[in-house]
């Protein structure tokens, strides 16, 4: 917002930025202020709903996700559960992306624990259902992780990561970075000739969403 204010300094020392700076959200402080902003003794004092029963419970499957001292079991098992939370609820959504837990996913995606990588699909797939996400997860590395899947990963983990490019493909911008990453139709097309019926499905969609853009 301070940028597109027309604004061309730090906020904070006032120093002047690049023609194009390279920002990095931080998710998790924006998350812990978020948290921090809204709680008070009123609020906590009075029965949770089951809407904040559900977040104070994927916080909980978000602390053990990102843990380094986390057991693959234990991963596998907070996947699992934000799996379930995200896939209805937009609010959980959210909160999940602008907690970091997104990298965490990425780094279980390239594990060679089939399931693991499998349930970090599906999580990064019900993550990219939120518009405002789609653009945040390519730029967080994503693409990579799915052009390495469709060659070498399970039918399953193809036929999830074909849907999810598929999902990525809905804004413009990614159209177009989707398009241009090495291999990336390719892999898709080499799905579509040797995939079983879902991959095909899955990869066939895929790449009617990416050739709505020209250049693709």
């Amino acid at each position: 917002q301070w940028i597109d204010s027309g604004n061309r300094t730090c906020p904070i020392t006032k120093l002047p930025l690049s023609e194009n700076p390279s920002l990095i959200p931080n998710h998790a402080l924006r998350s812990l202020i978020s948290n921090f902003a809204h709680v008070s003794p009123k609020e906590s004092s009075r029965p949770r709903t089951q809407q904040e029963h559900s977040q104070s419970q994927s916080q909980a499957l978000i602390s053990t996700l990102v843990s380094r001292l986390s057991s693959n079991a234990s991963k596998l098992e907070s996947l699992s559960r934000l799996v379930r939370l995200t896939k209805r609820d937009s609010s959980i959504r959210r909160k999940v992306t602008e907690s970091g837990v997104v990298r965490a996913a990425l780094d279980c995606v390239d594990s060679c624990n089939q399931v693991l990588q499998e349930k970090s699909l599906s999580l990064l797939l019900n993550l990219s259902l939120e518009d405002d996400n789609k653009v945040g997860l390519v730029a967080d590395g994503v693409i990579r992780r799915i052009v390495a899947v469709l060659r070498v990963g399970s039918p399953d983990c193809k036929a999830i990561a074909a849907t999810l490019l598929t999902s990525l493909a809905v804004v413009e911008v990614n159209k177009v970075t989707i398009g241009s990453y090495p291999d990336a139709i390719s892999a898709l097309v080499y799905l579509l000739r040797v995939g079983n019926d879902r991959e095909r499905k899955e990869s066939a969609t895929a790449l009617y969403a990416l050739c709505s853009f020209p250049d693709n």
